[in-house]
C-alpha cells in the first residue's frame, strides 16, 4: 500500500525480507492505527506463534538500516522534490511533544496546513529543550535542504536570542514567538516589556532593529507584534510577539500563522490518529516506530492529495465543514480513509454485491461509485 515513489527507493536500500516486513507494519499502522508492539504482533499476518511475531517485530525495530540519515533522509528529500522546486522557500517548524517519560524534539516541513516530519530526536529528560538540543534538531535539516530557502518558525520555547543569532549566522530566516514579558529596547529608548506596549486587537506593528532582553546588549533583531481581531466570536487573550530577521510584518505574520500545521500533525500521530502515546517501546525502538509512522503518514498525505485531484474525494469523506468555507478533512485523512475504504471493499465484496442487488434501481449510482473506486484503487 506504499506509493511507487517509496517502493522504488526502498527496494534499492532494504533486503526483500526487511522491505516486506516494513510494508506489512506500515499496512497495519494504516488499518489499525496502533503502534504498541503487542497490538502489531497480534495482527501481523505471519504463520508463527504470537510471541515469535512479537520478537520478530522487536528485532526489526533495532535494525541498523532503519537509520534516519540513511533511510529516511533520501526518501523525504525525494518526497519534497515532488512538491517543491529547488530554490523555493520552505517553512520549517521546530516543536516538542511529551508524554509519560518520552520527550521528542521534532523539525517538520509545513505543507498544505499539515506538517511533514523530517527529523526528530528523543531528549533524555523531561521538560523544555535547551539551545544545544534545538540546534541538534535543526542542523541536519540545513544540510539536507541546502538547495532551498528556509525559514524556521518556533513557539515560545525557542525564543532565545542565542538560537536566533545561530540561525542568523547560518543565513537562515526565522520567526520565533517571544514571551509577553520579554523586554526590548528600540534605538534611543529605554527597555520596556512587550506587554506594556499600546497594542489593540487588529494592530500590526514592526519594531525594527531592537535589542531583545536586557542580557543581550549587542545584537539587534526585528520584532513584529500582532493582535488578531475577534474571529468567530473568539478573541485571542494576547498578541503574538514575534522575533525575526525578516522586514515585512505581513509576511512574518503569515509565516507564523502556518505553525498550526505541526500541532495538527502531532494530533494525527498521537490520539487523533496513530496513537503514538500508547507505545511502551524503549528509545531505540520508539525512534524507529516514529520512522514507520513518518512513512505511513507522508504516504497517506500524498495519496490523499492525489484522491483530491481525481475529483472523487466525496466518495471518501464529506467535503466541507457545515457553515464554513473550508475542507472538512486534510489530505492525510482523505488518504487514510481512502485506503481503508478500498481494503474494506476487497474484504467485504461478496456482501456488498448482495447488498447492491437489494436496491437494483440504484444501479447507475453504483456504477459511478465503482468507477470512482477503480480510480482510487489505482492510487492507493
Amino acid at each position: 500500500m506504499l506509493p511507487l515513489l517509496y517502493l522504488d527507493y526502498l527496494k534499492t536500500y532494504l533486503p526483500s525480507s526487511e522491505l516486506l516486513t516494513l510494508q506489512i507494519l506500515v499496512w497495519l499502522l494504516q488499518v489499525h492505527r496502533q503502534v504498541r508492539i503487542e497490538r502489531l504482533a497480534s495482527s501481523f499476518p505471519y504463520p508463527i506463534k504470537c510471541e515469535s511475531r512479537r520478537k520478530k517485530i522487536q528485532r526489526f525495530l533495532i535494525l541498523p538500516r532503519l537509520s534516519l540519515s540513511l533511510l529516511w533522509f533520501p526518501l523525504i528529500k525525494k518526497i519534497i522534490t515532488t512538491q517543491f522546486k529547488k530554490g523555493d522557500r520552505l517553512i520549517i517548524t521546530i516543536d516538542r511533544t511529551q508524554w509519560k517519560n518520552n520527550n521528542i524534539s521534532m523539525a517538520s516541513l509545513i505543507w498544505k496546513k499539515r506538517a511533514l516530519p523530517i527529523y526528530w530526536l528523543l531528549l533524555s529528560k523531561k521538560g523544555s529543550s535547551n539551545f544545544y538540543e534545538q540546534v541538534a534538531t535543526i542542523r541536519p535539516i540545513l544540510r539536507l535542504l541546502k538547495e532551498y530557502k528556509l525559514v524556521v518558525i518556533g513557539d515560545r520555547e525557542y525564543r532565545s536570542t542565542a538560537f536566533a543569532l545561530w540561525l542568523t549566522k547560518k543565513r537562515i530566516d526565522f520567526v520565533l514567538r517571544l514571551n509577553k514579558n520579554t523586554k526590548i529596547k528600540p534605538r534611543y529608548n529605554k527597555y520596556q516589556s512587550l506587554n506594556s506596549l499600546d497594542i489593540k486587537p487588529g494592530h500590526k506593528v514592526l519594531y525594527n532593529q531592537v535589542l531583545v532582553t536586557e542580557d543581550n546588549q549587542k545584537d539587534r533583531f526585528n520584532v513584529v507584534v500582532y493582535w488578531r481581531r475577534k474571529y468567530n466570536n473568539k478573541q485571542l487573550p494576547s498578541p503574538w510577539y514575534l522575533l525575526t530577521n525578516l522586514k515585512n510584518k505581513e509576511e512574518v505574520i503569515k509565516i507564523f500563522a502556518s505553525r498550526g500545521g505541526i500541532e495538527a500533525m502531532f494530533r494525527d500521530c498521537k490520539s487523533g490518529g496513530y496513537n503514538l502515546e500508547g507505545s511502551q517501546a524503549n528509545p531505540q525502538r520508539l525512534t524507529n516506530l516514529i520512522l514507520l509512522i513518518a512513512i505511513a503518514y507522508t504516504a497517506s498525505c500524498l495519496v490523499g492529495l492525489k484522491i483530491r485531484n481525481t475529483g472523487y474525494q466525496e466518495y471518501i469523506n464529506r467535503l466541507k465543514v457545515e457553515g464554513k468555507n473550508r475542507q472538512r478533512h486534510s489530505c492525510f485523512w482523505t488518504g487514510l480513509y481512502g485506503t481503508t475504504w478500498i481494503l474494506s471493499m476487497d474484504l467485504c465484496w461478496g456482501w456488498v454485491e448482495k447488498l447492491m442487488k437489494t436496491a437494483i434501481n440504484k444501479l447507475p449510482f453504483y456504477l459511478q461509485g465503482l468507477n470512482a473506486m477503480k480510480r482510487i484503487q489505482n492510487i492507493v
